[in-house]
């Protein structure tokens, strides 16, 4: 007979309502095999996890956004940027976002064990099933830490959601003649909408690339 001893660990669930102290220590406690993912995260106190991943309606996508962010940094070497990072918003918000953007030391620090603290500049998360908690627990614990900027792509319905914190509030940003949404924080990060909902990234990065080169003619 197995016996569990009282010093055992319990297993992260969804719907725990945990300290984020607590969500940290059973998520290191976790064995990948018992999770399915990596993935976890403590939403206004209450912990979810993630589901499998699917490759047209996030991994792709991921990817795409990722190589446009990559393409900006590269163009500016201060930034730094994160592909699921641990994000400690508060006392009840840990996020794996998707990718975030940051300036380190602004709003976001790294941490002595190597994570991220703080309100990062821009995040990013792609949403096919999580569409209900990007677009309503996750951006109020965005707005109220001052996430700058936030991007939610919902690849089922083909939108792209990019709001820019004004006044304390989040506005969504409109599509210019063009089809590009302009960032309000850092310049020259422009998006073709269309282009990258299509998956044209030659398209998507000759935008960027235009973006970029407009702060180069105004220097």
């Amino acid at each position: 007979m197995t016996t569990t001893s009282s010093k055992t660990i319990p297993l992260l669930e969804n719907g725990d309502r945990l300290t984020r102290h607590e969500f940290e220590r059973r998520y290191a406690a976790m064995p990948y095999q018992k999770t399915g993912s990596n993935k976890a995260e403590l939403i206004e106190g209450i912990v979810y996890m993630a589901s499998p991943l699917r490759i047209r309606s996030h991994a792709q996508p991921h990817s795409q956004i990722t190589g446009w962010l990559v393409s900006y940094q590269a163009n500016t070497p201060s930034l730094m940027v994160g592909i699921e990072p641990t994000v400690r918003l508060d006392l009840d918000n840990e996020f794996q976002p998707d990718a975030v953007m940051f300036i380190p030391g602004r709003g976001a620090r790294i941490t002595e064990d190597d994570y991220i603290a703080g309100a990062p500049e821009l995040i990013i998360e792609i949403a096919a099933s999580t569409v209900s908690i990007d677009l309503h627990d996750k951006k109020a614990a965005y707005r109220r830490n001052g996430v700058q900027e936030y991007i939610v792509w919902r690849t089922l319905d083909r939108e792209i959601d990019w709001f820019s914190l004004k006044d304390g509030d989040y506005i969504r940003l409109e599509l210019d003649e063009n089809g590009i949404v302009k960032s309000q924080v850092f310049p020259g990060l422009w998006l073709a909408v269309e282009a990258i909902l299509s998956g044209s990234m030659a398209d998507v990065l000759a935008v960027l690339r235009s973006g970029l080169n407009s702060i180069s003619r105004v220097k």
